[in-house]
């Protein structure tokens, strides 16, 4: 069993998560996504519904997709057909900026950091999304733009202490381990305390121990674990859904609650990890026979 291995409460550990169909459940609802660059069909009619209180992991081939649904979710891509939803309320085509302040937080394939700044600097740059203050209040630093700082300040702090990355807090990024530099990019993302996460490939790149690190945050951000998560509010109440596009299958199957399967920008499959596992379809596409 990895270490990683999800338990439910009221479940033993190391057994398979049960995963029921809530109906209208869905946090963010892709209908009939289609999104072409120039002649190439990067997707193609895709429908995807993503539930509330689950990970749901998208997989498949190198130039499935997958980047591509997470750009168009929080706006980086404008996609030519389909529509999407978030919280029943039309997304489609929205700024990455507004995204973000709807509670739509997302990493990045290639890490998008500030490599000149700080690990604090670059986690608290991200709560800028969320102050309320004018810009002179702010700037002249006095009265609730100063509370309002040490406010936020005390958040950041939080998710230094919940990342174990406290000794590299004042530490520039840019000299940083790549290990070190991924756990950076999701503490930026949680900073805008994102009611959805969004991951792409959080773990590429990384050794074992590194992977399980963060299977474990992962878990522990869904679940709402680990003592800075249950004493910080505006944490703990905060992901209630995680998309997860990701390579290591092992990874996959332990902590997804649902897969989505893409192949040439189309969904070919979907369902819990046991399902996804022996689809014919997606073995053929993707996973390969086991020898």
């Amino acid at each position: 069993m990895n270490c990683w291995l999800r338990k439910r409460v009221g479940s033993d550990a190391g057994t398979e998560l049960s995963v029921t169909d809530n109906g209208n459940n869905a946090k963010i609802r892709i209908k009939n996504l289609s999104l072409f660059f120039g002649g190439v069909k990067a997707l193609t009619d895709v429908s995807i519904d993503i539930r509330n209180n689950e990970i749901l992991a998208i997989i498949g081939p190198n130039g499935a997709g997958k980047t591509c649904i997470l750009n168009c979710i929080n706006g980086f891509y404008k996609p030519q057909a389909g529509e999407i939803y978030f919280e029943d309320q039309r997304i489609t085509r929205i700024r990455p900026d507004k995204a973000a302040k709807l509670g739509l937080a997302r990493t990045f394939q290639n890490i998008e950091l500030y490599t000149g700044l700080s690990t604090l600097d670059n986690i608290m740059a991200a709560r800028h999304v969320l102050m309320r203050q004018n810009v002179i209040s702010s700037a002249l630093y006095f009265g609730p733009a100063h509370d309002e700082e040490i406010r936020h300040r005390r958040t950041v702090e939080d998710i230094i202490d919940f990342l174990e990355i406290e000794s590299i807090r004042k530490k520039v990024v840019g000299m940083l381990p790549y290990g070190m530099r991924k756990r950076v990019e999701l503490g930026r993302a949680l900073a805008l305390e994102p009611k959805v996460l969004l991951l792409d490939e959080p773990m590429a790149g990384m050794n074992l121990e590194e992977k399980e690190d963060i299977a474990r945050f992962i878990i522990d951000i869904f679940e709402g674990q680990g003592e800075t998560y249950r004493e910080t509010p505006s944490l703990r109440d905060g992901v209630n859904c995680i998309v997860l596009v990701e390579h290591d299958m092992g990874v996959v199957m332990d902590i997804a609650d649902r897969i989505v399967v893409l192949d040439f920008g189309r969904k070919i499959a979907e369902g819990t990890p046991e399902e996804i596992k022996n689809n014919q379809q997606v073995i053929a596409a993707y996973l390969g026979e086991e020898k």
